[in-house]
């Protein structure tokens, strides 16, 4: 690869993340994707400080996903009014680990999807390990 392939090459941005969870989601196994139903996948630049001051995160680069809401295994009655079950990726945090390390944007981005849909489900680590191997 030469210089100039980077040369007008800009970090990707939010647009671009969103379409790379996309294409990781669409990869996993369609029964995993079936049981997650109504979840939302979402792509902003750094976590809100309340999410970081409720879990005890000094620096937002330190969160590179997070789930919100009820997961599968603590779902009882539904309530009205409750909001959608929503994975939050972070697009800075996830480049500057990108960055670090010897891993495809893509490739981190799917390992992130994974563990947080594991917290929807409620899975181990083995388990979400599985599930990011079946969709590679």
């Amino acid at each position: 690869m030469s210089d100039g392939f980077w040369h007008d090459r800009l970090a990707p941005g939010l647009d671009d993340l969103e379409a790379i969870a996309a294409k990781a989601y669409a990869e996993l196994p369609p029964e995993i994707r079936a049981l997650c139903g109504d979840i939302l996948i979402r792509v902003a630049e750094f976590p809100d400080d309340d999410v970081l001051d409720e879990m005890g995160i000094e620096s937002p680069f330190d969160l590179l996903g997070l789930f919100q809401g009820i997961g599968l295994a603590h779902r009882g009655e539904v309530r009205t009014g409750q909001p959608p079950n929503m994975i939050w990726l972070y697009r800075r945090p996830l480049l500057d680990y990108w960055a670090e390390h010897e891993e495809t944007l893509c490739a981190l981005v799917r390992h992130v999807l994974v563990h947080e849909i594991g917290h929807h489900f409620g899975l181990s680590d083995e388990d979400m390990a599985a599930i990011e191997a079946e969709a590679c």
